[in-house]
């Protein structure tokens, strides 16, 4: 910290001098604590679950703020990453409700108690494979997985009713975004809770997991899914995300084919209710897929009043 303690008056030191110096003091000691970036129209709500507090962010555009009618709910996970990127892609891409129409952003964010690792790992995971002995090229590293039944349920009864009890939302219109683990705990939902959400975007889903699992019980999970079930599923990933020869492919994981693998299981398990999108995106991987795939979500779910602009 600075100090703002001029020394005693020397010959020829004038006031002006001193009071120059004394400005120049303030403003250097403010300098070193500059405001914190600040969002507008955004604010954040604790949550209390299993002795962790969640922060819930949640962005209102503007318009939404304004009109009497419900908006649409976008709910992601992993607030931290995804939160700002798609409030940008909203606001830039979406020309003010031109090209995409105006919704209610919400993020889940972690516990300041957990690491991104560990939180994401514990509630995005349908399974404790740490419950079993490990398998052959296994390599989880977190210590506790398999918390997702848990997770769900804290959505169905305090996130989505604070959202709605907060905000004009369109409960017709809920959508759930997530990505890897994100998108391994959407297919979750979708298989055990299918109407807690209208639309699904399931970007790179880790169906991998405990030895792909998930998808093993998805045929028996659809059949006993209501036949009055209606949603809309997105299937996203990247070229890269299967084995092939470049740095940017995986050795083993298969992550295009467990996706379309599921897409098969989807669109074959009699549910006339259930639209289903599959898409590979070319040339990304596993790291780069996210924003381009937001962008594409965002333009087809939630088309604008158009007509449509290019900037």
């Amino acid at each position: 910290m600075l100090s703002c303690n001029l020394p005693g008056a020397k010959p020829g030191r004038t006031l002006r001098h001193s009071l120059l110096a004394l400005m120049f003091c303030f403003a250097a000691e403010a300098a070193e604590t500059p405001p914190a970036v600040s969002l507008a129209g955004t604010a954040v709500h604790e949550l209390k679950f299993q002795g962790r507090n969640y922060p819930l962010w949640v962005d209102i555009p503007l318009p939404c703020q304004q009109r009497k009618s419900a908006c649409p709910l976008l709910l992601v996970t992993d607030a931290p990453y995804a939160f700002p990127l798609i409030r940008s892609i909203r606001n830039r891409v979406g020309q003010q409700g031109r090209n995409i129409e105006d919704f209610v952003l919400a993020g889940l964010a972690y516990p300041a108690t957990d690491t991104p690792v560990s939180s994401r790992s514990r509630d995005y995971t349908p399974t404790n494979v740490k419950a079993r002995p490990a398998l052959p090229g296994e390599d989880y590293g977190a210590t506790v997985y398999g918390n997702a039944p848990a997770f769900a349920g804290f959505i169905a009864k305090q996130v989505l009713p604070l959202l709605q009890q907060q905000y004009r939302i369109d409960p017709k219109r809920q959508i759930y975004l997530g990505h890897s683990y994100g998108g391994l705990f959407g297919a979750y939902l979708l298989l055990h809770q299918p109407t807690l959400f209208s639309h699904y975007v399931l970007s790179s889903p880790s169906l991998w997991f405990d030895k792909r699992q998930l998808l093993q019980a998805a045929p028996t999970l659809l059949a006993a899914m209501p036949k009055t079930t209606r949603a809309s599923v997105w299937l996203y990933s990247g070229s890269f995300e299967q084995p092939g020869p470049t740095a940017r492919h995986y050795a083993e994981t298969d992550l295009v084919g467990d996706m379309q693998q599921f897409s098969m299981l989807l669109q074959q398990a009699k549910q006339p209710g259930l639209k289903v999108q599959t898409k590979v995106l070319a040339d990304e991987d596993h790291l780069t897929v996210f924003p381009p795939m937001v962008t594409r979500a965002m333009l087809e779910i939630l088309p604008g009043a158009g007509p449509y602009t290019g900037g």
